[in-house]
């Protein structure tokens, strides 16, 4: 693509030649000095040397000779020069410099056409001053009246303004149940047929953000620690201060539209005061969905083990005989195996390690401590406190499977002191205390397991998944008043049962076929079947797509062919009884897309044949803008 220049004359070019006697007089004429910054030399594409600019040969090659305006700004980025200003009246420098300076330089006109001077000049400066540059504000603010201030010396105060729900799309006792009270659950129902309890909720993207900074694999799942933090206010709602058990089964993964509902259903106490737990879900609006199990535990009244404060002497933290270790990297390291946090989760701030324990300090950004206040411990605070597992000798790219003894000393921790002792390669025990020593949470065995991106795919869209179904057509039928002429075609392959009930011509190979004459409109080329005596099934697949692979690129290249159609003939291969024939599916479905109207595909069932009243109806139908066709029972 060339672009008209809008000059006055073809500067650079060999139409400047008769002015340059009278230019080379001109520049004679002149004082030179070597400049005090750094210039590229738009002669030669690098760095001037000294003395290069300050001859008056040198201009006249200048305005005679291209502009190697490409290879300076290359040598500019070779200097590591990442910030380039254009001073002029547009910015068209700014755009051809892109394709050399790379995708994440900075360049910016100082100056655009037609758009108010001063207006785009401050744009410009204030683009530098984002990226870095100093920029001199009160020279610029001379004669404008603008005066600098001191800012407080004290945080500014934070004031939240979310709109209150209406009361009547959210009062849930107006449905007969009763309000949770935990922002992650919605209401309770006690079961009238046991003493069993309902816990129910909506959980989705719009209605807790926060959880999008929880992506695994890609999908913004639900933290385990959240069942975690569920399991935990169920035994509040029926007096067991225990997880002893808690399982994950399949992770919940939040769609990015909609929202899921999530059921608690707390079984009934056993003679022991044990009760049984089990988290499912299902997408909302889905009636038809079945629901999905993803944790089931159980639920226990009675006293945790004790909790080891020496652990966490507040005169003596961390230990002294532990190492610190570098937590540089740690969270990009994790994005790069799929493990993709938002700051909320990135809460490790300091950790060491002594053996088999790791010891750590967690926290909440700023933004979530008020939030802290309305969980027991926070799902974000409590998955940093187990992400140290990965520092403790653990497997690396695994989550929590399951909890075991789950006991909470104390609520709305906003920072905590956690050790880790690793018990196992995938299992651990895990303390956490306030950063006085003063227990919040005992886990007497966490066993953590991989997650595969298989696992975390968001089931939750309705229509996903699609399966392929074939109509019964009816052929065009002839034009009326006119006796029905046999379709034109012509069939490739050696003879079996079916070759020998095609009709037209017959020819052994594609050669054969262009000796023949004139390219008929339809060809059928019939994929050989290898037999199982003759190559293995993979060996066999491979043969066919090659065979069919050099029959799409020859007749493409055949002017000969440019107007007719090939169909390739398989027998059972929709089924999959042939998969030889399916391996030519799949690729002659390629050429089908890439060359509309070049290509087809007919699948007949095996030990068939094609009358020819029946083929010259595959023929019409394949003629009206379709590509796959089988043939069964008779029927098109």
């Amino acid at each position: 693509r060339t672009s008209r220049l809008r000059v006055s004359h073809a500067f650079h070019s060999p139409l400047m030649e008769p002015m340059l006697d009278d230019f080379r007089a001109v520049a004679d004429g002149l004082s030179y000095a070597d400049p005090v910054l750094p210039v590229v030399s738009n002669v030669s594409g690098r760095i001037a040397a000294p003395g290069e600019l300050t001859t008056a040969d040198y201009w006249v090659t200048h305005v005679r000779e291209a502009v190697r305006f490409d290879d300076g700004i290359r040598a500019l980025a070779a200097q590591g020069v990442t910030r380039f200003v254009e001073l002029g009246p547009d910015g068209v420098l700014s755009g051809m410099a892109r394709d050399s300076a790379g995708d994440d330089a900075l360049l910016v006109a100082l100056l655009r056409k037609d758009r108010d001077e001063e207006t785009t000049a401050l744009t410009a400066l204030a683009r530098l001053a984002a990226h870095g540059l100093t920029v001199d504000w009160p020279a610029y603010l001379t004669g404008t009246g603008a005066r600098l201030i001191d800012l407080p010396t004290y945080a500014f105060q934070h004031e939240r303004y979310w709109p209150t729900p209406d009361a009547s799309s959210a009062d849930v006792e107006s449905a007969g149940l009763r309000t949770a009270d935990h922002p992650l659950l919605s209401a309770a129902v006690e079961l009238s047929d046991s003493d069993g309890l309902l816990l129910t909720t909506r959980l989705s993207l719009r209605t807790h953000p926060w959880l999008r900074e929880h992506v695994v694999m890609g999908n913004a799942l639900l933290p385990g620690t959240a069942f975690v933090e569920l399991a935990v206010r169920a035994g509040d709602e029926v007096g067991c201060d225990r997880v002893e058990e808690l399982t994950l089964a399949a992770p919940l993964v939040l769609p990015e539209q909609g929202g899921v509902q999530l059921h608690l259903h707390i079984g009934p106490a056993d003679a022991a005061g044990r009760r049984s737990l089990t988290a499912r879900s299902r997408p909302e609006s889905a009636d038809d969905r079945p629901w999905t199990e993803h944790a089931t535990g159980v639920l226990a009244p009675g006293t945790a083990a004790a909790f080891d404060t020496a652990a966490f002497d507040t005169a003596v933290w961390p230990p002294a005989d532990a190492e610190p270790v570098d937590l540089t990297g740690l969270y990009e390291g994790m994005a790069d195996g799929g493990y993709e946090y938002g700051p909320l989760f990135q809460g490790l701030r300091a950790a060491w390690r002594r053996g088999d324990d790791v010891f750590a300090e967690v926290a909440l950004p700023e933004s979530a401590e008020r939030d802290a206040a309305g969980f027991g411990l926070h799902p974000a605070l409590l998955d940093a406190s187990v992400q140290i597992s990965a520092l403790g000798g653990l497997a690396r790219g695994v989550v929590p499977f399951s909890w075991e003894g789950v006991t909470l000393h104390a609520t709305g921790a906003r920072a905590v002191r956690v050790r880790l002792t690793r018990t196992g390669d995938e299992s651990a025990t895990v303390a956490v205390a306030d950063p006085t020593g003063a227990p919040v949470a005992t886990i007497e065995n966490l066993v953590l397991r991989a997650v595969t991106s298989d696992s975390t795919v968001d089931t939750t869209t309705r229509d996903a998944l699609f399966q392929l179904a074939w109509t019964p057509v009816t052929a065009p039928a002839p034009d009326s008043g006119a006796e029905e002429a046999a379709p034109s075609t012509a069939v490739l392959g050696t003879t079996d049962d079916l070759l020998a009930s095609l009709t037209g011509p017959h020819h052994t190979d594609f050669d054969a076929l262009l000796h023949a004459g004139a390219v008929p409109a339809t060809v059928l080329a019939v994929v050989p079947r290898t037999g199982p005596q003759e190559a293995g099934v993979v060996e066999s697949a491979h043969q066919a797509a090659a065979w069919a692979l050099e029959l799409v690129r020859r007749w493409l290249a055949e002017e000969q062919c440019a107007t007719a159609r090939l169909v390739f003939v398989t027998r059972g291969a929709v089924q999959g009884d042939d998969l030889s024939g399916s391996a030519v599916w799949g690729m002659v479905r390629s050429a089908v897309s890439e060359h509309p109207g070049r290509f087809g595909l007919l699948d007949v069932e095996p030990g068939s044949v094609l009358s020819a009243e029946l083929l010259a109806a595959v023929v019409r139908v394949l003629g009206e803008a379709e590509s796959e066709v089988v043939v069964r029972g008779g029927e098109v």
